[in-house]
């Protein structure tokens, strides 16, 4: 497990909206809460923990982009992201300006 972790840990990098657009296109960006660690989040994916996986998502802290935010992100295209890529899905949390 902690060899996973680390090699999720190396993953994480900074993104752009214009190298997301085409993952959201596909439904496959996941926006990650920012009161949540993106690696944890990760992690849990990853291994197949759907434990605390469904408890984020029924607590609204894993969702797919909506509209709005979708907009907010459009009129912002210098907006930075922490993302990951955990097939099929690309995890995202909008970085702090």
């Amino acid at each position: 497990m902690e060899n996973l972790r680390e090699q999720l840990a190396e993953l994480i990098d900074e993104a752009e909206l214009e190298w997301l657009k085409p993952h959201i296109q596909k439904d496959a960006v996941i926006l990650v809460n920012p009161d949540l660690d993106l690696l944890d989040v990760a992690v849990a994916i990853a291994s197949d923990n759907t434990q605390s996986v469904q408890h984020w998502i029924g607590e609204q802290l894993l969702v797919k982009p909506s509209p709005e935010i979708l907009s907010r992100w459009n009129a912002n295209p210098q907006q930075k992201f922490q993302a990951t890529i955990v097939q099929p899905y690309v995890l995202v949390k909008e970085a702090s300006a």
